[in-house]
C-alpha cells in the first residue's frame, strides 16, 4: 500500500464560531484560532480542517456562502486568514478548507443575477422549474431542514431548488460555466497555499434531469434517488481532479451522504482520480421513528458490523476516514459512551482507543480530546441550529408528537450539542470569550476544560496525545489489516491489526458492567501499547472493568 502523508496524518476539525473569540464579541474568529495553534501542536495533530470561514449571512452558520473569496466579517479579514496560514505552516500544521459548492447563499452575486430575469447570463447557474400550478411546487420533495425543497420566486414566477435552507439555492453543475467558476475559485485558494478541501455534501452536486415526485417519508417526498450520487457525479469529480486537485500536494475528503463501500471505491479508489477519502454516515445517520430524531443508542453488534464492513471492504482499495462526531453530530461520549461523571473519562478514552487503532485517517472534533459532552438544553430558545428549531416546529407544533416524547430525541441528536463553546479553562464562559457567547457554554466547563486536562497526565487530553504519538511511531496502526473478533458480543469490541509478522490486539469494553475476556495466547504477557486503566495482561483470563480498553502487541 502506497505511503502518503494524509494517510498518516491526524486531523482536527475546528468550528470557528465556537473555538476561540479574540475580540470579546462572543463569536470565535480567525485570530482566536491563531492564538491556540500551540495547543494543537502540543496535542500532536497534523492538519486543521476549518468549517467555513467565507463571507456569509449565516442562515446555516456559514454553510450558506455569499462570497467564496472573502472572509466572514465576524471571523476577521483575509489578512487574518493569511496570518493563520503562515503561523500554522510555521508549526508544521496544514490547513484544509471547507468547500461548499452544492449550493450558495441566496445573497451570492450569482444568485442575485440568476433570479433577476429568465434571460440573465447567470440564470442557468441554479436549478429553476415551473410549478405544477400557480400554488404547487414542481414536485413533492422535502428539504433537509424541513419544508419543501422548492421556493417560489415572484420575480420570474418560477421555483428554485434548495435541498437545504431556502437561503441555500442549489447550483446547477450541469452548466459548464458553473464548474469553471468553482474550479477557478478552488485554484485561487490552492495558490494561496492551503493544504486541501473537505467537500460539503459533494455526492449531491449531480441531479437527474427528470425530477418526479419522491416516495413520501415523514412529511415530504424523498429527493435522494434523483439528487444523491447523480448521473454525472464521477465525471464532474474527475474533471475537478484534472483541472485543480492533481496540480497540488493537497488532501481531499468528500462528505458523501448515502455512500456505500462500493460507491466509496469509486469516489476514493486508489486509481479513480477523484478524492482521497470520503466520510460515510452509516454509523451516525441511524434513523428512528421521527426521522433522525431518536434517543436510542445503537446496539454494539450493529456498530461493529458497520465499522468492520468499511474496514474490510476498503482495504487496499480505498482509504477510510475515521470519526465519531463532527459539527453535525452530538458529542461522541454522550452518544456512544457514557457521559455520567462516573464513566465519562473512561468511556471517552475507550472510544478514542477503538477509533484511533483502526485503519484510515482519524478526525478529532474540537473538544472531543477533552471528553466534552452534550449540552443540557432546557427550552427551544436555547437552540441556534436551524435544523433543530425547524424539526421541533414540524413535529411538535404540528401536533404530530408530544413535547414530552420529542424533547429527549432533540436533546440527544441536535447539532447544537457540538457547537457550544470550546472549554479552555474554568474562568467565565470557559475562557472562550470575555463577552456573551453566541450560544450558551456547557455548565460542566468548570470540570471539563483544556487548562485542567493539559496539566493532568491522566486526562482524556493526554490519552489522545499518546494515541496520536503511537500512530506516528507504528506503521501497523496506519497500514495494518483489520480483523474483527467476537462479532456477537454486546459488551466487547475486539479486533486485530496485522502488518507482516507484527500483530496488535485491540480490546474495548463498551458496557458499564465487568466483562470477562480470554486473551489469545500469542498476546499473553506481551507489550501493552496503551490502556485506559491500570491492569496486567500476563494471564489468559481477564475481567475488564466498565469502559476499559487496552492494546497489546505480539512483539
Amino acid at each position: 500500500m502506497k505511503r502518503i502523508w494524509w494517510k498518516e496524518a491526524v486531523i482536527y476539525q475546528i468550528y470557528p464560531r465556537s473555538f476561540m473569540d479574540s475580540n470579546g464579541d462572543g463569536i470565535g474568529d480567525l485570530k482566536g484560532i491563531t492564538s491556540r495553534l500551540d495547543y494543537l501542536k502540543y496535542l500532536g495533530i497534523d492538519v486543521i480542517w476549518l468549517s467555513p470561514v467565507y463571507k456569509s449571512p449565516n442562515d446555516d452558520n456559514g454553510y450558506d456562502i455569499s462570497d467564496y473569496q472573502a472572509i466572514m466579517d465576524e471571523f476577521g479579514t483575509m489578512e487574518d486568514f493569511d496570518e493563520l496560514l503562515i503561523e500554522a505552516h510555521k508549526r508544521g500544521l496544514r490547513i484544509v478548507m471547507d468547500l461548499v459548492v452544492n449550493h450558495t447563499s441566496d445573497e451570492h452575486k450569482w444568485f442575485i443575477e440568476s433570479k433577476s430575469s429568465k434571460e440573465n447570463p447567470y440564470r442557468d447557474y441554479y436549478i429553476w422549474r415551473e410549478g405544477k400550478d400557480i400554488n404547487t411546487p414542481p414536485n413533492n420533495w422535502g428539504s433537509c431542514f424541513g419544508g419543501s425543497a422548492w421556493q417560489y420566486d415572484e420575480t420570474t414566477g418560477m421555483y428554485y431548488l434548495h435541498l437545504f435552507s431556502k437561503k441555500q439555492p442549489d447550483l446547477n453543475w450541469d452548466n459548464p460555466k458553473v464548474r469553471k467558476s468553482v474550479f477557478d475559485m478552488m485554484t485561487w485558494w490552492c495558490d494561496k497555499g492551503i493544504d486541501g478541501f473537505r467537500m460539503d455534501v459533494i455526492s449531491m452536486i449531480s441531479k437527474t434531469a427528470e425530477m418526479p415526485d419522491g416516495k413520501v417519508t415523514d412529511f415530504y417526498g424523498d429527493y435522494s434517488p434523483y439528487c444523491v450520487h447523480g448521473p454525472n457525479i464521477h465525471r464532474y469529480l474527475q474533471e475537478m481532479n484534472e483541472n485543480v486537485l492533481s496540480k497540488y500536494d493537497i488532501m481531499t475528503v468528500g462528505e458523501t451522504p448515502g455512500v456505500t463501500p462500493k460507491l466509496a471505491k469509486q469516489y476514493a479508489g486508489e486509481d479513480t482520480h477523484e478524492l482521497n477519502m470520503v466520510f460515510q454516515f452509516e454509523l451516525v445517520d441511524i434513523h428512528g421513528k421521527y426521522g433522525k430524531w431518536t434517543d436510542e443508542k445503537l446496539p454494539l453488534t450493529e456498530l461493529k458490523k458497520i465499522m468492520s464492513r468499511w474496514q474490510t471492504e476498503l482495504y487496499n482499495k480505498a482509504w477510510n476516514s475515521l470519526f465519531w462526531d463532527n459539527h453535525d453530530q452530538p458529542r461522541a461520549v454522550s452518544r456512544f459512551g457514557n457521559d455520567s461523571p462516573a464513566y465519562r473519562e473512561a468511556s471517552a478514552k475507550m472510544l478514542a482507543t477503538c477509533l484511533h487503532m483502526m485503519q484510515g485517517t482519524p478526525y478529532i472534533y474540537q473538544g472531543e480530546e477533552l471528553g466534552m459532552t452534550n449540552y443540557p438544553f432546557e427550552k427551544l430558545s436555547d437552540f441556534r441550529d436551524i435544523e433543530s428549531i425547524n424539526a421541533y416546529r414540524e413535529w411538535c407544533e404540528s401536533g404530530e408528537v408530544s413535547h414530552e416524547i420529542f424533547w429527549p430525541c432533540l436533546l440527544f441528536r441536535s447539532r447544537d450539542n457540538a457547537r457550544t463553546p470550546m472549554q479552555w479553562d474554568n474562568s467565565a464562559q470557559a475562557g472562550f470569550t470575555t463577552g456573551t457567547p453566541w450560544i450558551s457554554t456547557n455548565p460542566n466547563y468548570t470540570e471539563i476544560n483544556a487548562k485542567a486536562e493539559t496539566a493532568d497526565p491522566d486526562s482524556v487530553f493526554h490519552y489522545y496525545k499518546k494515541l496520536i504519538a503511537l500512530r506516528k511511531q507504528n506503521p501497523i496502526i496506519v497500514y495494518g489489516k483489520y480483523e474483527l473478533l467476537l462479532k456477537d458480543s454486546e459488551e466487547l469490541y475486539v479486533y486485530t491489526r496485522t502488518l507482516d509478522d507484527e500483530k496488535l490486539l485491540v480490546v474495548c469494553n463498551f458496557s458499564e458492567t465487568k466483562t470477562h475476556f480470554t486473551i489469545p495466547e500469542e498476546f499473553i504477557g506481551k507489550t501493552s501499547l496503551i490502556s485506559n486503566m491500570e491492569n496486567t495482561y500476563d494471564k489468559p483470563e481477564i475481567a475488564l472493568r466498565p469502559y476499559e480498553a487496552f492494546v497489546l502487541s505480539n512483539k
